[in-house]
């Protein structure tokens, strides 16, 4: 049986234009670092923002944008991914099982990292959207075991602060560590499939063949 294909617009331009965005505040932010404080503030400000705009996207947006259309229960995850060592996948029009995976823990990811830079910025500058709603006493109780206060830079930090401080460390590393493991996917997948992913976000066009899964 013959199996018929079509160049086809998939990713809206929210979406693709947000993904470029969040790549280029991410690594703004992670580079500018506490030597350009102001910098790494906006530009943290635009990933958190996006954070947002894309989980509400992924619930009212466009058909490939939805979290209904890619994301799946563990099973199929591995499924694909078995399916990639053994050369054999089906093909999705939206995200494959995996990439679907990888965009629900990026999301998560960058939504903790944001929320607790900000909250961050509140207990220790008392600025910021949170200033005023998150104070050292909001997360007392989770700093228990960091109620030493130190010096750090000539002032003591209290233990809410190296908390949040640390669990912003922490996810701005496991971020790190899944766009790797995203880049991996992307390329793997691209070989896969015969079909350039990177590309497909810039132009918002892949080849939708008509066993698609993800048109099932």
């Amino acid at each position: 049986m013959s199996q018929t294909s079509s160049r086809q617009t998939v990713w809206d331009p929210l979406v693709r234009i947000g993904h470029w965005t969040l790549v280029i505040a991410f690594f703004t932010a992670y580079f500018a670092g506490d030597d350009l404080f102001s910098i790494h503030k906006w530009a943290g400000y635009v990933v958190a923002a996006y954070v947002l705009v894309r989980a509400v996207w992924g619930l009212v947006g466009t058909r490939h944008a939805r979290f209904t259309d890619f994301v799946r229960g563990p099973g199929a995850v591995f499924g694909y991914l078995r399916g990639l060592v053994s050369g054999k996948v089906p093909d999705y029009a939206g995200h494959n099982p995996a990439g679907g995976a990888m965009v629900v823990a990026l999301l998560f990811s960058l939504l903790v990292t944001t929320s607790s830079g900000l909250a961050l910025y509140a207990v220790e500058d008392n600025a910021g959207p949170l200033a005023g709603i998150v104070t050292e006493q909001t997360f007392a109780p989770l700093a228990s075991a960091f109620s030493e206060e130190e010096e750090h830079g000539g002032r003591e930090e209290s233990g809410s602060e190296d908390l949040l401080e640390g669990v912003h460390k922490t996810f701005i590393y496991i971020t790190l560590a899944l766009v790797g493991l995203h880049l991996a996917g992307v390329v793997a997948s691209s070989l896969a499939h015969r079909e350039n992913l990177a590309r497909a976000m810039v132009t918002g066009r892949k080849t939708i063949r008509d066993a698609d899964h993800g048109d099932a």
